[in-house]
């Protein structure tokens, strides 16, 4: 039996602009309504379910493997809509892209605070 990830659950204080932000910020399609969840799909068949929390939401850390033109994009939106970023998960190297093993890569916070991350190469892979 071959295992895969296939969704899970990201907790935000507005589904639809948080789901919108990390879609609109990543290039993906429309977030989609599922049951009561507002769903961003990856194209590896990953799926990112919004749901509304009523207390306070612990920020998490998603990361996401993109290609170098991908990257470009993601970049350019990032810094059009003038979002903090930052080389580092300790956010000590603020507005700077990483060269992590031949790479590139940021991080940089949605709305309600979960870090997100955009790689071109997997750690570890250089």
């Amino acid at each position: 039996m071959s295992v895969s990830f296939n969704h899970t659950i990201v907790y935000a204080t507005d589904k639809h602009a948080s789901a919108e932000f990390l879609a609109r910020i990543l290039g993906l399609p429309k977030p989609q309504p599922m049951w009561s969840f507002v769903t961003v799909s990856l194209e590896n068949g990953v799926a990112l379910d919004f749901l509304e929390a009523s207390g306070e939401i612990a920020p998490q850390h998603y990361a996401f493997l993109v290609s170098e033109e991908e990257f470009d994009q993601i970049f350019l939106r990032i810094t059009a809509e003038h979002i903090p970023y930052w080389a580092d998960p300790a956010r000590s190297r603020a507005q700077q892209i990483n060269h992590n093993d031949g790479g590139r890569g940021i991080y940089f916070s949605d709305p309600d605070g979960h870090f997100l991350e955009a790689i071109t190469r997997p750690y570890g892979s250089g």
